[in-house]
């Protein structure tokens, strides 16, 4: 990639955050309407957790060949591609007659979803070449996450209240145009030097884990054991088949050398336990606010405020703390504020009562707010530059990971609890469980946030960057640039 002058720069970061702007907004007003798609389509708890998760399952599974991809014949190209697959996508969704056309057009827009924000990403590494320039860029990155959880919430409740939840995919067809225009005007292409071959073996395997596992997990309150033991049979036939064929490519589709970095390891569990406490958290919220205190989509929204705002404010915060003084602050920060945040619903009924309700909110707000920019500076910072798009890829594969089992497990948990008792009597208690789980993820941030950033994990990052760096890995493994 040609040397870019600052304003240039700065466009091309614009422009990469259009992309995840659509992306988040898509997922934060989504949940806001789940109760009105609820009514409208006679859809069951599961129902409304395949509505979430037959995105970001699509969106997991294919983000590390979109970035190999990408690495192979162009950034710039698949970035295109995914605007354009995922404007069509919001289009078919918002037309949708039934929740099973809804679910598969979802599928369809999670395609073009896996196209942009690893490239994104993978795009603005190559373009900020300066740590600290990076570190800024990053935590503007985490920014956007915080402007779409501010203006989501908000955006779809009054779409729903006034249009119809299909109003809510509306919102992504002219950003995506606008990005798409961007793109092919001010957006350099950058290619690796020599092509990556794919790897379908290892992307079958992906696909089979990430896709068994969520069904058994969803399905088991209303299958039964016996129904999803196959299906959790399978996921664990292909984590084996991963671990044992990935290693003997040249030129994986998950490079599993990434993981003796120890930074680069804790930041892929960090980012699945953040985001799984982000899932659930907002599967919750969004149901309570509704079904349970009987709140519209708008005034749900707006409760939601609280906890927006907050990660609007401290994701820049982060992103400059990373820069200057490394990830473990911000983590630490992280992980503590996020904890409290599940401790006071799970053990003292936040839900019951309005000021505990605004603190939680606040609370997870903040610690979400500061998670995002270490998590990714630490994916692709400890790696060379031309690992840049599968280690971000790996990274974005996380997150979605995260919060596809998040959704799953606390809809699956909550599910379980109301059984058949009335709804909305019934949900604080079955409520309570899940409510825990998010507390033991906000552990995971903060105890991992500490270990894997000290002196003796930086020194298996610059061990594993240096074998990836050298000549003969660089040949074998074709790597991007």
């Amino acid at each position: 990639m040609p040397e870019l002058s600052p304003r240039r720069r700065r466009l091309v970061l614009a422009i990469c955050c259009m992309s995840l702007l659509i992306v988040s907004l898509d997922v934060t007003a989504l949940n806001v309407a789940l109760p009105s798609m609820q009514r409208e389509l006679d859809a069951s708890t599961s129902g409304l957790q395949w509505t979430i998760d037959a995105y970001t399952l699509v969106l997991a599974s294919l983000l590390m060949l979109a970035g190999s991809t990408a690495d192979r014949i162009g950034r710039k190209r698949v970035f295109l591609a995914g605007l354009v697959v995922f404007a069509a996508g919001s289009l078919l969704c918002s037309l949708a007659p039934n929740l099973d056309a809804l679910i598969a057009f979802r599928m369809i827009q999670a395609v073009g979803g896996s196209m942009l924000n690893p490239v994104a990403m993978s795009i603005i590494t190559n373009t900020f070449t300066d740590p600290r320039e990076r570190a800024r860029a990053i935590g503007v990155w985490g920014a956007v996450v915080g402007i779409s959880m501010a203006a989501g919430p908000l955006v779809g409740g009054l779409l729903v209240d006034s249009v119809g939840w299909r109003a809510i995919f509306w919102v992504n067809l002219p950003v995506g145009l606008t990005a798409l225009l961007l793109t092919l005007r001010f957006v350099p292409e950058s290619r690796a030097p020599r092509a990556r071959r794919p790897d379908p073996v290892g992307q079958l395997l992906v696909i089979a884990l990430f896709a068994s596992l969520t069904y058994a997990i969803i399905e088991a309150p209303d299958a039964g054991p016996g129904t999803v033991a196959p299906f959790a049979a399978l996921a664990l036939f292909a984590l084996v088949g991963l671990l044992v064929y990935e290693p003997r490519r040249a030129e994986p589709l998950i490079d599993l050398r990434f993981f003796r970095s120890a930074p680069f390891s804790g930041a892929t569990v960090i980012a699945i336990s953040a985001f799984a406490a982000l899932g659930g958290f907002l599967f919750l919220s969004t149901l309570y606010l509704q079904n349970v205190r009987g709140l519209d989509a708008l005034h749900a929204g707006l409760w939601m405020l609280p906890m927006a705002v907050p990660m609007f404010l401290c994701a820049p915060l982060s992103g400059r703390l990373v820069g200057s003084r490394g990830p473990r602050l911000p983590l630490a920060i992280a992980g503590c504020a996020m904890t409290v945040s599940a401790v006071l619903f799970a053990a003292f009924g936040a839900e019951r009562s309005d000021p505990t309700l605004f603190a939680g909110y606040v609370l997870f707000g903040i610690g979400f707010g500061f998670v995002n920019a270490p998590i990714t500076n630490t994916a692709v910072s400890g790696m060379p530059r031309a690992q840049a798009g599968v280690a971000a890829a790996v990274a974005s594969t996380s997150r979605q990971l995260g919060q596809t089992l998040g959704v799953a497990v606390i809809g699956a948990v909550l599910a379980a609890g109301v059984g058949s008792s009335p709804y909305r009597h019934a949900f604080v208690t079955a409520s309570r469980p899940g409510w825990w789980i998010l507390a033991a993820c906000g552990v995971a941030v903060l105890a991992l946030g500490l270990f894997t950033n000290g002196r003796w994990a930086r020194r298996t990052a610059e061990r594993t960057a240096q074998r990836l760096e050298s000549p003969e890995v660089r040949e074998a493994a074709g790597a991007a640039v």
